[in-house]
């Protein structure tokens, strides 16, 4: 899995799954009886990313160290539930190892 390669990249990573967390959010609450299952877990994992983007925004984040707080979520997560989950842990992995060097 490739990681970003520079702090725009993963800021725009970051704002995707937050775009993707949102429609997911919509679809559940349109189709509850399909998809109700992922409104147990879209504000946490949104809460996690917000928590994320603002402390690269204000240029406090480090990268390494544990997984990030959401990838409980994703891991006990169905692809079918989260269908962005490679997205999630490529956020993470980036996180984890650091920018992908060019």
């Amino acid at each position: 899995m490739i990681r970003a390669r520079s702090m725009q990249e993963y800021r725009d990573l970051i704002q995707q799954a937050l775009f993707e967390t949102a429609d997911l959010r919509a679809s559940a609450e349109f189709d509850e009886e399909y998809m109700g299952d992922s409104m147990t877990f879209t504000d946490p994992l949104e809460a996690a990313l917000r928590d994320l983007e603002r402390e690269v925004a204000q240029d406090t984040y480090v990268f390494g160290g544990e997984d990030l707080p959401f990838m409980p979520i994703v891991v006990a997560t169905a692809p079918s539930v989260l269908p962005f989950r490679q997205l999630l842990f490529r956020i993470n992995d980036t996180h984890r190892n650091g920018l992908e060097p060019e």
